[in-house]
């Protein structure tokens, strides 16, 4: 372990302090996914970054997925995942796993782990409150139940904060007839984040941001205007698995999000790297008119 001396250690704080004055009562919105929710290492110090925040008064919405986990918990019932544009096929029985592994023991392990680290949080899922309406997603290919948001009822989000807690929010949500729907945890984070008034929308990724080039981590794009996405697009820069991603970005930010960022959560405290200092992290996406 790296030796930092008490001095450093001070000046990290006195370096720090302006952004947790900026910050502090502001709410944000971390989608939580990929290798950081995968390595223990990570997700303890993805914990830990959270429950400080919420220490120095910083509130913050963790929303989370769990794809590995339920190809798992498919995969020990002898059921074949199967995906189709990257977005997994659910089926009636699928749905009944996806809902049992999402919105129970993921959601109530991260709930758990942040109260190891000090933290008070509560697990909620997008059907409780009403919080996610979603409808059948028709366009394309049949997904099974997978679904598009209608409607976000941050209510339940709110008083959860209001009461001191951190709310862990797993992403299935509810339809008109009493379907329950698989949604996207990247659109959902970004639809909560609008919906609830929050400044930052951060998710995190297993690549360092968007980069010029795919092959040199060096060209990462640090800084990118909404506005200048579609040219991107154009250039070839944004491709592939980006494009969802950075389009999520694009809509909380045109929806009232002041910034959203792309970071690497396979760097440590990169929540803190993002929150904390000048250079930050990853990939931030911004409007003039925000």
């Amino acid at each position: 372990m790296m030796n930092i001396s008490n001095e450093s250690k001070a000046k990290v704080l006195i370096q720090a302090l302006p952004y947790i004055q900026k910050h502090r009562g502001q709410t944000i919105v971390v989608k939580y996914g990929g290798n950081a929710m995968i390595d223990e290492e990570l997700k303890n110090a993805v914990m830990s970054d959270i429950v400080l925040l919420s220490q120095v008064g910083i509130n913050t919405v963790l929303v989370h997925g769990g794809g590995p986990e339920i190809t798992d918990m498919l995969g020990k019932i002898g059921k074949e995942s199967r995906f189709i544009n990257g977005l997994r096929y659910t089926d009636k029985e699928t749905i009944d796993i996806v809902q049992m592994v999402l919105a129970g023991k993921v959601n109530k392990d991260l709930a758990q782990l942040l109260s190891h680290h000090g933290g008070m949080a509560v697990g909620l899922s997008g059907l409780d409150g009403r919080m996610l309406i979603a409808e059948k997603i028709v366009s394309g290919d049949d997904l099974g139940f997978v679904g598009e948001i209608t409607k976000v009822n941050c209510d339940i989000i709110q008083n959860a904060i209001d009461s001191g807690y951190i709310p862990v929010v797993s992403t299935v949500a509810g339809g008109s007839k009493g379907e329950v729907y698989n949604i996207n945890a990247d659109i959902a984070a970004a639809r909560i984040a609008a919906s609830i008034g929050a400044v930052k929308l951060i998710l995190m990724t297993d690549i360092k941001g968007l980069l010029r080039d795919v092959e040199d981590d060096e060209s990462l794009i640090s800084v990118v205007n909404v506005s200048d996405v579609n040219n991107l697009k154009r250039q070839g820069i944004i491709s592939g698995g980006m494009i969802p991603k950075i389009d999520c970005c694009v809509e909380a930010v045109r929806r009232g999000v002041k910034h959203a960022h792309i970071i690497d959560g396979r760097t440590p405290h990169s929540i803190l790297i993002e929150m904390f200092s000048d250079e930050g992290i990853g990939t931030m996406f911004y409007s003039n008119f925000s």
